[in-house]
């Protein structure tokens, strides 16, 4: 009797087994689910502390290029050179905007009752034209331009609001982007131990190939960002418009933005110059226009050469995506999270799960 009883769950072992199966893949399934949820709500309650923490990380990668570039034709240790990146950084902005400041200022604050004012002149040329009367009604009026100019930055959508969280933001990104850009082996070797041992090879890969990609174009745009300033406030103190430093400083740090920024940065201008004559605000439409068109297929094809290639249609989808989502934070940083998340789908999806190969000179 005993030996038949042994024998019992020997016989019951082979039924076992499935069910045990059956109930650990669906464990797993559970505890997949449960995470992507807690994801999504850690995503949606602390998008700002993200959105964030992922421009310090951006600020990080432009360092750590730059640091690599001045080691590589110096011949000095990187953590040298890094100091020696941020030193001039540090003295380049401090210089620039002792020396510019006074000015800056005053041609913010004249910005600011110049724009309304431009406003209200063209609201009474379009009421001069009947067939324009019907573009009257949808431009605001002078008064809540100021309002509108004054929400822009608590709505910027960043961890910080207001004048003051706008500084405190900059300042948290400068420190943290130094820090990680000390020592980005540390955060990566940590994030990397997160992942199966299996699989931590290709998380290096992928980790790799993202910072490269956004390193690239973060050199790449920063470039296009001082041309496009400094050409602009040539362009319109060659053609006689006011505040043509303070519009040439915002449409350089508005092409930040791909095809919204240069929007942005040309409506003031042109308001501006529609004060002076129609004729100006056309001379001004087509100065950004130029300056647009050699962005467009001079500059940028060059950054997009060096790296990652992004669809004009995929890059407006992600900024109306992202910035319904984070507000103007969310447009700002919509084209860097999606180089990111291109080179996450390629690598991980594309290649690992689907099994085909990226080509990199693939444009399609």
């Amino acid at each position: 009797m005993n030996e038949q009883m042994s024998t019992l769950p020997d016989r019951d072992e082979p039924e076992a087994a499935p069910k045990r199966k059956l109930m650990k893949r669906t464990a797993i399934i559970d505890g997949i689910g449960v995470l992507f949820i807690l994801g999504l709500a850690a995503i949606w309650f602390a998008a700002d502390a993200l959105l964030l923490l992922f421009a310090c990380i951006l600020f990080s990668v432009l360092l750590y290029k730059l640091s690599q570039l001045v080691a590589r034709y110096t011949g000095i240790k990187r953590p040298i050179a890094l100091a020696i990146v941020v030193l001039l950084l540090f003295a380049v902005i401090g210089l620039g905007g002792w020396a510019m400041a006074p000015q800056i200022a005053e041609q913010s604050n004249k910005l600011a009752e110049a724009v309304p004012q431009s406003i209200g002149k063209l609201q009474e040329f379009v009421k001069q034209h009947p067939m324009l009367q019907r573009l009257a009604s949808e431009l605001p009026a002078p008064e809540d331009a100021m309002k509108q100019m004054s929400s822009m930055m608590p709505n910027a959508g960043l961890f910080f609001t207001g004048i003051f969280g706008a500084i405190g933001n900059v300042v948290i990104i400068m420190v943290v982007g130094i820090y990680f850009a000390a020592s980005p082996h540390l955060y990566t070797s940590g994030f990397v131990k997160l992942v199966p041992q299996p699989k931590r090879p290709r998380a290096r890969q992928v980790l790799q190939k993202m910072g490269g990609n956004l390193s690239s174009w973060l050199l790449g745009t920063s470039v296009s960002m001082l041309i496009v300033g400094v050409v602009t406030s040539v362009g319109l103190s060659l053609l006689g418009v006011p505040l043509a430093l303070i519009l040439g400083i915002i449409a350089g740090l508005l092409d930040f933005v791909p095809y919204v920024g240069p929007i942005m940065a040309g409506v003031p201008a042109v308001l501006i110059a529609f004060s002076i004559s129609p004729d100006m605000a056309l001379y001004v439409v087509l100065l950004f226009a130029g300056i647009q068109l050699v962005q467009g297929y001079i500059l940028q094809p060059m950054i997009e050469s060096r790296a990652v290639d992004l669809p004009p249609a995929l890059i407006i989808a992600m900024q109306l995506v992202f910035g319904t989502l984070f507000g103007f934070a969310g447009v700002a940083l919509a084209t860097p999270m999606t180089a990111a998340l291109k080179v996450i789908v390629q690598m991980l999806y594309v290649e690992d799960m689907l099994g085909d190969k990226v080509e990199e000179d693939d444009k399609s």
